[in-house]
């Protein structure tokens, strides 16, 4: 019975493989200039969870920014992801997104700070 179970979960790891996608981020500031060293967080917020070769696959990603403003994402499930970058000089950035492709480049420009106030 065992053997029978492990060949029926062998046989449907093909049907999840699909189920994964690789995302590219890109970050500019308003300018259109790369943004280097930003700090990406790129968490799956949503969809079923997915078993690679009876591990799980890893649902979140800490990144930073080369000096061309990408950050590579390996495999993250398909579905809905949350984006948040935080670089210094710039406004924090955060939005989900509904990703069912294999592959997608994401194109963030970041804002400047806002200026602050002070209530007297």
């Amino acid at each position: 019975m065992r053997k029978l179970l492990l060949l029926v979960g062998l046989l449907a790891l093909p049907l999840f493989a699909g189920d994964l996608t690789k995302l590219k981020i890109v970050v500019t500031n308003a300018d259109g200039k790369p943004v280097d060293r930003a700090n990406v967080v790129v968490k799956f917020a949503g969809g079923r969870s997915v078993a690679k070769l009876g591990r799980k696959v890893r649902t979140s990603w800490e990144v930073h920014t080369t000096q061309e403003g990408e950050a590579e994402i390996p495999e993250v499930p398909k579905g809905k992801i949350l984006v948040q970058i935080i670089a210094k000089n710039y406004q924090t950035f955060g939005q989900t997104y509904d990703v069912g492709e294999d592959e997608r480049t994401i194109e963030i420009a970041l804002s400047p700070p806002q200026q602050q106030y002070t209530a007297h």
